[in-house]
């Protein structure tokens, strides 16, 4: 059951009614993700805006998702799973395989390895990181501005991660449950 409602998109006005309407543009629906954030038409609009901001990143959408399905995975967010694997399908063209490795935070490339390594540390120790990982992720070819967007991307996760646990948001997505018990 729920525990914050997902606003009727045809029932809605003024900010949160245009922000929906930018949903039901680019994706045809106003995922329940969004209808509920749009309670709060600030924390949608945050929302989209550092999504947005983080889309024109170098990182670029294939990582973001796989970054996604990492921190989702790491905070047990079936609902963040059920988006971001079936987004990584639809939009990024993810395989199977890399969006299974990623939600155990690993990747058969080394440096989206290295990527999802660090954000999974980023996550355990609540960015408490210490010289040894920033040197790990930077050993790998990855530069400052990147590591700037790896935590603008774990940030962003477990914003949406955290509030849909929080709303037990209705996931309107194919199911992917977490591997990991939920946290009582």
């Amino acid at each position: 059951m729920t525990r914050l409602t997902a606003l009727n998109p045809d029932e809605t006005s003024g900010k949160t009614k245009d922000l929906f309407n930018v949903f039901a543009n680019a994706l045809g629906v106003v995922p329940n993700m969004m209808r509920t954030m749009g309670n709060s038409p600030a924390i949608l609009e945050g929302y989209m805006g550092l999504s947005g901001a983080l889309g024109k990143g170098t990182l670029g959408s294939k990582i973001g998702e796989l970054i996604a399905l990492t921190v989702a995975e790491s905070n047990g967010c079936n609902y963040c799973l059920s988006a971001h694997t079936y987004l990584g399908d639809k939009l990024a063209k993810l395989d199977t395989e890399a969006m299974e490795l990623a939600r155990r935070g690993t990747s058969k490339d080394p440096k989206i390895n290295a990527i999802l390594k660090f954000a999974q540390v980023l996550v355990t120790k609540k960015g408490n990181v210490k010289d040894g990982d920033v040197a790990a992720i930077k050993a790998a070819g990855v530069t400052e501005g990147e590591v700037g967007e790896i935590i603008g991307h774990v940030a962003l996760n477990i914003l949406t991660n955290y509030f849909n646990i929080t709303a037990a948001t209705e996931i309107d997505f194919p199911l992917v449950e977490s591997l990991q018990p939920a946290v009582v």
